[in-house]
């Protein structure tokens, strides 16, 4: 029988010791953060995200998604980030803009053509462009725009053929400057309200409606509370994924470069999910949901939408303008 030596024995052993505490020290815990439901798109869009940094990390750290405004309310998220005090949130974009006002510049409503203009601007030189100028500006490192949904108007008066059909109604609208111009050119009364605030806003009649991600209607149940569906595609809803600067700090080059590779790959997979979507969800709100839906002439709308934009790269200023521009230019 072979006798083991003592000494590479205790050397082995010191060697599995000083291995295990160093992978137990590189060990993270990324805390990430969503205001609405496990099942709502922010929550599927987590899992891909937390299944991808798992994966490309070879588990070195662990993605915990935080759902219903465990962590933070969607509001205060930004400012928590940029305290330090939350690791990750999914924020829409209109929210982010009150903390970093070129975000607008996706929020303008009818600003984008179509699916191919928005993601020849969210995935190229544009959308590049907007992550390093935030992450400048504010420290919050924005790791994916995400998937991308129209955000449908429904309200619980009266459907809306035309415009005029708009006037009076008392809309949520989120503290979003443009959002707020927006529904006065459609000739509404908007009243900025808190998301947390929201659904009960709705379920209680304070508001006469509002919009959102189609989706999300479905998964917060609105369709409860709201008679009528109105499809007018004014804004387009990013998902933004964002992290702080605090727990970007804490990983190695390569947990970073992995990170915002799971990001990417998972908001690029998110949003060929749902691109086909919004028809069948749109569909079972009038089926299943018992909403009546119209589709309104958007001539109106898109005419007073282009007086929005006009409005807000006047009064923004020359780095507003400038984006503006560039959206525009990679329609082309």
């Amino acid at each position: 029988m072979k006798t083991l030596n003592v000494k590479t024995l205790f050397a082995s052993a010191a060697l599995v010791s000083v291995t295990a505490t160093s992978a137990l020290a590189a060990d993270l815990t990324m805390n990430v953060g969503f205001g609405a439901p496990v099942e709502s798109l922010y929550g599927r869009f987590g899992k891909l995200f937390e299944a991808k940094v798992e994966e490309y990390t070879g588990g070195s750290i662990d993605v915990k998604l935080r759902c219903c405004n465990q962590i933070s309310s969607e509001d205060e998220a930004f400012k928590a980030m940029q305290l330090g005090t939350v690791d990750g949130f999914f924020i829409t974009s209109n929210n982010i803009s009150p903390h970093w006002p070129l975000m607008d510049v996706t929020v303008l409503p009818y600003i984008f053509q179509n699916a191919k203009h928005l993601e020849t601007v969210l995935d190229g030189g544009v959308g590049e462009l907007m992550k390093a100028k935030l992450q400048e500006d504010t420290t919050v490192h924005l790791l994916s725009f995400g998937p991308a949904l129209y955000r449908d108007f429904f309200n619980s008066v009266r459907p809306i053929n035309t415009m005029a059909d708009m006037n009076g109604l008392k809309i949520r609208v989120p503290k979003n400057e443009v959002m707020i111009a927006t529904f006065e050119a459609f000739g509404a009364n908007p009243v900025p309200l808190a998301w947390s605030e929201t659904p009960t806003a709705y379920q209680t009649g304070a508001m006469d409606g509002g919009d959102n991600g189609t989706s999300f209607i479905r998964d917060m149940k609105f369709y409860e509370f709201e008679d009528h569906l109105v499809i007018l595609e004014h804004f387009v809803a990013t998902a933004p994924l964002l992290a702080s600067d605090a727990f970007m700090k804490k990983l190695s080059d390569d947990q970073r470069e992995q990170v915002k590779r799971a990001a990417t790959d998972a908001g690029l997979a998110m949003r060929k999910k749902v691109a086909n979507e919004t028809s069948e969800v749109r569909k079972w709100l009038v089926e299943e949901g018992g909403m009546a839906m119209t589709v309104p002439d958007k001539a109106d709308f898109v005419k007073a939408g282009k007086m929005v934009q006009d409005r807000f790269a006047k009064e923004r200023g020359a780095e507003f303008v400038e984006l503006v521009a560039k959206i525009q230019a990679a329609a082309n």
